[in-house]
């Protein structure tokens, strides 16, 4: 690694907002709520005062529905993550950052694969913590989630199904062992959540609490107001980590309420340069019943380059008051190769 980039990496801007969410710093902000994220360190380089950071994701996938054999296809997603971030005469840090996605499919034989999201926030961070605005409707869920599973995992209904409005503000600050988060909307919603991590002898600990107020838009476009708490527990020891999570949410809405519980868990493991994962969840919606799974695999082939596998199922139809929520039943098994950096 060359000076220039090491002095780019030091505490000042990984603390100032976006390394990721398991390196546990109070202060990082990141704005990638999808399911790739870069395994690299970020790249940083300096423009005066300013430190610019970047790090990002190009995946191109084989796609095939195992629920119909004939929908099979390319897939391609890529995502980039800017900050440029500056440290004031107070020592106040401040940061701009943007994440942008763009993915596209034609596993499914229809024009409708073809998506690309983006956030920007703003962030302003001392001692007392970071305060940052913007797009921060996941910054909650991202330090309080298990971890995903490795390569093309991806387990469905592992989290609320309401959730806040795309904008708002939010916060994060350490008090002793805890790290604590907190994000709104203009509509009153919010998300609160608290992490601890913590060694001890050859393991190493995690918990986390989660409590979300939000909204969910039926099928039919009836709206629900959502309430839950969650909770997730992980255990690591050497290279294999075992985590499970449970959660409660009631679903309100006029004339029609329903309450869900579920249940997730899942172990990960790497040895030499092959990651594996498998995950499962469990759990009820009123009358329907969610069930989802997910076997992931990824070889690391060199720095920032990989082969990844994943196969997922995921079903749940259920419905509240006449009114749909939601309504899968997919099985699919994804093979990429990915370059992070």
């Amino acid at each position: 690694m060359s000076a220039r980039k090491a002095q780019g990496l030091r505490l000042p801007v990984l603390a100032a907002a976006l390394a990721t969410a398991g390196a546990a710093a109070a202060q990082d902000v990141s704005l990638n709520y999808e399911r790739l994220s870069s395994l690299e360190e970020p790249v940083a380089f300096e423009i005066g005062t300013t430190t610019l950071v970047l790090n990002g994701v190009l995946d191109s996938a084989l796609v095939h529905d195992m629920e119909n054999g004939e929908a099979s296809g390319a897939g391609f997603t890529g995502n980039l993550q800017i900050a440029a971030l500056a440290q004031l005469a107070n020592r106040w840090r401040v940061g701009a950052t943007w994440f942008g996605q763009y993915a596209a499919s034609d596993a499914f034989g229809d024009d409708s694969g073809e998506d690309y999201t983006d956030n920007a926030a703003l962030s302003v961070g001392g001692v007392w913590g970071t305060a940052v605005a913007g797009n921060v409707s996941g910054t909650v869920r991202e330090r309080t989630r298990r971890l995903r599973g490795v390569g093309n995992a991806a387990l469905g209904f592992d989290d609320f199904l309401g959730g806040l409005g795309d904008a708002g503000a939010g916060y994060v600050g350490r008090f002793g062992p805890w790290t604590v988060a907190a994000a709104a909307d203009g509509d009153g919603n919010f998300d609160l959540g608290a992490m601890s991590q913590r060694p001890h002898g050859t393991s190493d600990y995690r918990l986390t609490l989660r409590a979300n107020a939000g909204g969910l838009t039926a099928f039919d476009a009836r709206e629900f107001d959502t309430m839950g708490a969650s909770m997730v527990g992980e255990l690591v020891h050497g290279s294999t980590t075992f985590d499970a999570g449970v959660g409660f949410e009631r679903l309100m809405s006029t004339g029609a309420d329903a309450d869900r519980g579920y249940l997730s868990a899942g172990v990960r493991t790497k040895t030499g340069a092959l990651s594996l994962s498998l995950e499962g969840h469990y759990g009820r919606v009123g009358d329907g019943e969610e069930i989802s799974a997910a076997l992931g695999a990824r070889y690391d082939i060199a720095r920032g380059l990989s082969a990844n596998l994943g196969v997922n199922r995921a079903r749940l139809r259920a419905a509240i008051g006449g009114s749909t929520i939601a309504d899968a039943d997919e099985t699919s098994t994804e093979l990429s190769m990915r370059y992070s950096f």
